[in-house]
């Protein structure tokens, strides 16, 4: 207003002088307020930054987290402790429910990581990574401070624009359960083509991977603690890290090799993992197997998680065999190849076990366009062995093939014995399936042959 009196007055020379001292203390004071409104409006916006967060400490100041984080003397869980974030006492929890902003019905990979935090299974996180913790993993694959491995980012992903700092979310299944309270304290926007590029090896929506974070997660990412309310019930049981410790041998010293898998086993998974728990880095003496499937979502086309359970059941009845354990894993497959190889190393350390097997291309995909694989035979591999010291060993999985003289044998034996692999291809078995053909013994188990028919 100043500047625009200025330029009036050099048209009005008879009061010239008493018009420009006019204008001059006018811009003057116009001056001073926009500094005043720039200088108050700073400050509300870092309040309102700053508020959020005295809020939500205030609030859960008032509900004592007292959670007793396990410590084992033999296989200790990754990073020394089972964070395991399970509120017990019923008063805790209807104040967390009663406590919460927002009402969240969880998808189903959500309700995984949520159980999985829950239950300490992605221990040392005590909930869902903020901005820090998220960028530091994406680049590295390792968390910040303590520098432990971390393969995949674990975030909560929303399109809520209602949401801010300092909520609490009730994280509820999508039968109604009261699952979890969550504590925001952290709101950003994530760089989702270098988390893909960095995490999948690739930003191209060819991988599934990538395809599910570009069009099925929400537009931004929270950060909070996790307190657990009550474990969802699933058709099939999951136990929690604590309750599969209690079971297995390496609660005294004694080594457990875990299978991991996403399909069901047949019959030459099964040879690969009992010669597994006989491979020299292997004390086999009091040993077991633990079969430890992954029951969550995975790719597209796979079979669901509850039919593949019940192909578990009828085989671990078959096999009959006290030193296979069958357990299942409420985990959300990426099919990340390398990166996930860690995830699932770290995971089964909480669980734990001592030894993984690690299968050619382990949790690779392909090209849904051109059909090529994403990654090397081999990547996965060597990036387990490179860090097996800072998570559990590894048993590189045997190159198995089953021969009408011998058996299974590997390959290169076949190949010295100048013998020929019997064949039976993916899609030659699935034809046969839907068909009702004889499906032959040395492929698959019966008894996983027949649920598979029934549930087509």
């Amino acid at each position: 207003p100043g500047t625009l009196f200025l330029f009036f007055c050099s048209r009005l020379s008879p009061f010239r002088s008493q018009v420009c001292k006019m204008a001059s203390l006018l811009k003057t004071m116009a001056q001073r307020t926009m500094r005043s409104v720039v200088t108050r409006t700073a400050a509300r916006s870092v309040a309102r930054r700053m508020l959020p967060r005295a809020v939500a400490m205030r609030g859960f100041a008032t509900i004592a987290e007292n959670y007793e984080y396990r410590s084992y003397d033999k296989y200790p869980p990754h990073g020394g402790e089972l964070k395991e974030r399970m509120v017990k006492d019923e008063d805790a929890k209807a104040s967390l429910i009663a406590s919460a902003d927002h009402t969240i019905t969880l998808n189903d990979r959500q309700m995984c990581d949520v159980e999985l935090l829950m239950t300490g299974a992605f221990s040392p996180l005590e909930g869902f990574m903020n901005q820090e913790v998220y960028d530091h993993c994406v680049d590295t694959y390792r968390l910040p401070e303590s520098n432990l491995i971390f393969g995949i980012p674990v975030v909560f992903d929303t399109n809520d624009e209602n949401i801010k700092v300092g909520d609490k979310l009730l994280l509820k299944s999508q039968a109604g359960e009261d699952v979890a309270v969550m504590e925001v304290d952290d709101k950003f926007t994530p760089d989702k083509p270098k988390e893909c590029l960095n995490v999948y090896g690739t930003s191209s929506i060819e991988h599934p991977g990538t395809l599910m974070v570009a069009t099925e997660r929400g537009k931004y990412y929270l950060g909070g603690k996790v307190h657990g309310l009550n474990i969802p019930k699933r058709p099939f049981p999951c136990k929690t890290p604590a309750e599969v410790r209690d079971i297995l041998p390496s609660k005294d010293g004694k080594h457990v090799v875990v299978f991991q898998c996403r399909n069901p086993v047949h019959r030459a998974h099964y040879e690969l993992f009992m010669r597994a728990r006989e491979a020299d880095n292997v004390n086999t003496e009091d040993a077991v197997v633990l079969v430890h499937p992954t029951v969550g979502p995975t790719q597209a086309d796979d079979i669901s998680g509850e039919v593949r359970y019940k192909t578990y059941v009828v085989l671990d009845e078959q096999i009959n065999d006290p030193t296979v354990k069958f357990e299942y894993l409420p985990y959300s497959m990426h099919m990340a190849g390398p990166r996930e190889a860690l995830m699932h190393m770290m995971i089964r350390k909480n669980y734990g076990c001592t030894h993984f097997i690690i299968g050619r291309d382990m949790a690779g995909s392909k090209s849904s366009i051109s059909g090529e694989d994403f990654y090397g035979a081999f990547d996965a591999q060597d990036l387990a062995i490179k860090h097996k010291d800072e998570l559990i060993d590894t048993v590189p999985s045997l190159n198995l093939v089953c021969t009408e003289e011998y058996g299974y044998i590997t390959a290169d034996e076949a190949e010295a014995k100048g013998v020929n692999a019997l064949k039976l291809s993916g899609t030659a078995f699935r034809k046969a399936l839907r068909a009702g053909e004889d499906i032959p013994e040395w492929f698959a188990f019966k008894s996983v042959v027949d649920v598979l028919r029934e549930n087509q």
